[in-house]
């Protein structure tokens, strides 16, 4: 009899077990949650982007643009061509997979979308590929201007092989040209990926010009409108961001708007200086650490955490 009343009790407790779980689950999956508009399905029943296959993709891309540095770790120079084009090869149809899902996942609601963003991720994808040499070639100038930058770079292949701020610029401007096609999540994906891995946070729809040069990395943030000129040069801790957001009749931030720092040509910023709002800075200028700066400052200004901080307790702000 006590048997029987365990087994009983078991099997109760077995269903009850199960019911909550298929409570919890329906909860989870309910659409009254706020995470519900992520599993949106389009007409077509098309996923989402794979992150994981994004990451792969932007791996691969990376042994494309350093052969030999990343990728086969045993390649030979006889082989470099054969490895750039298999890979090449393989990204082409992964990229345009990937470039069609966020195409049709942006256009939901709309039961003609499929052959149009079957063709418009087809075209994107030819565009993309075509403009990698000129990242190239942008990269190699990032490289140079890291490896005469720092005194510690014994040299240009050890800043590709080992520097944290190289890797987060080439996702950068990988993303940046995809941004440029009109590629919806992926780009952000691209970046986002280098943040968590560097600490360096760049929104691809900023623009950056040749030999820039971002040391150690940690904590450093460029804004979506950010134009940053040739020959910059960003420490640790530096934050490009917006003052404030101009909002619609409904309160909401109206978007896209430039609210960001043009950074012109020559430019190095110190570790923790903080720089927002549509501000200029000079060409040729010099922002120390630790400066707080929400206004513009004309070419060739040398700005001290000392100085910001006098001039804001005299026009009565920080008081």
């Amino acid at each position: 009899m006590k048997a029987k009343a365990r087994d009983k009790k078991m099997v109760t407790g077995v269903q009850g077990s199960r019911k909550s779980l298929t409570s919890l689950v329906d909860t989870l999956c309910s659409n009254g949650n706020g995470i519900a508009c992520a599993m949106r399905k389009t007409p077509h029943d098309q996923p989402l982007p794979s992150r994981d296959v994004v990451v792969e993709l932007v791996e691969a891309l990376r042994s494309v643009l350093f052969p030999g540095y990343f990728g086969f770790p045993d390649l030979r120079v006889e082989s470099v061509p054969y490895h750039v084009g298999s890979t090449l090869d393989r990204i082409q149809h992964t990229l345009e997979e990937q470039i069609k899902r966020g195409l049709c996942f942006s256009c939901l609601g709309d039961m003609d979308c499929l052959p149009a963003c079957d063709r418009r991720a087809r075209s994107i994808t030819r565009k993309f590929l075509s403009r990698l040499p000129d990242v190239q070639k942008l990269l190699i100038t990032d490289v140079r201007a890291a490896f005469e930058g720092d005194p510690a770079a014994s040299s240009p292949d050890e800043v590709i092989f080992c520097y944290p701020g190289l890797h987060a610029i080439t996702n950068y401007r990988l993303a940046h040209e995809l941004h440029k096609l009109g590629v919806p999540l992926i780009p952000r994906m691209i970046t986002e990926h280098a943040h968590s891995i560097t600490g360096v946070d760049i929104h691809p729809g900023a623009v950056i010009g040749e030999n820039f040069f971002i040391d150690h990395g940690t904590g450093v943030v460029i804004g979506e409108t950010c134009v940053i000129g040739k020959g910059v040069s960003l420490y640790q801790g530096v934050t490009l961001g917006a003052k404030s957001f101009k909002l619609d009749e409904k309160g909401n931030p109206i978007k896209g708007i430039p609210r960001h720092p043009i950074v012109e040509d020559d430019v190095i910023i110190y570790s923790g200086a903080t720089i927002l709002g549509r501000v200029t800075i000079g060409r040729g200028s010099v922002i120390g650490g630790n400066v707080w700066l929400v206004r513009s400052v004309p070419p060739f200004s040398r700005i001290t955490q000392a100085q910001a901080s006098e001039e804001d307790y005299e026009s009565g702000s920080g008081i």
